[in-house]
């Protein structure tokens, strides 16, 4: 996830790595607050996949800076993968699929039509499977309301994308 994070953010300009770490956190902090050191390592594989190129400059003060920008085949991997298919982790899924979801306007309409149908079948499938546990369960207060909690953010979850899907025009 955090390689589609920087590829978005470069996507919208060149930064430098304090300034993709700071402009993630301004865009997603919600949802997420990856460290330098998950930055990092993730600016290395992009660069040597040939999704991002690096420039060395020297600052006013004399030190050199590194400033990241997009390709297009980073902008192509970005595409990729904001239409993968969802995370199979329940515990992931919702995060990641919000992350795509506001990363979405980078996808045309078709695109943007088919990730809302991947997500929604599998957010169903989680509900199906939350519902299905407190039925076939004698749960005691806790579980039972952090599933019906989860019940919940499912079904609110699929009234986010039957809105999105009507925002598309469908």
């Amino acid at each position: 996830m955090i390689e589609l994070l920087i590829l978005f953010e470069l996507g919208r300009k060149t930064l430098t790595m304090y300034g993709i770490s700071k402009e993630i956190r301004n865009s997603f902090s919600v949802l997420t607050t990856p460290s330098y050191g998950t930055i990092k390592p993730a600016l290395v594989r992009l660069e040597d996949g040939g999704f991002i190129k690096r420039q060395k400059t020297m600052s006013n003060g004399g030190r050199p800076s590194n400033y990241y920008s997009i390709t297009k085949e980073g902008v192509n991997e970005l595409k990729r993968l904001i239409a993968a298919p969802p995370q199979d982790n329940p515990v992931q899924f919702l995060t990641s699929a919000r992350i795509k979801l506001a990363c979405a306007d980078v996808l045309n309409k078709d695109e943007q039509l088919e990730l809302i149908r991947q997500l929604k079948i599998k957010a169903e499938n989680l509900l199906i499977d939350s519902q299905n546990m407190l039925k076939t369960k004698d749960l005691s207060y806790f579980p039972k309301m952090v599933f019906d909690n989860l019940i919940c953010e499912y079904k609110n979850f699929i009234l986010l994308l039957e809105g999105f899907k009507n925002a598309c025009g469908n």
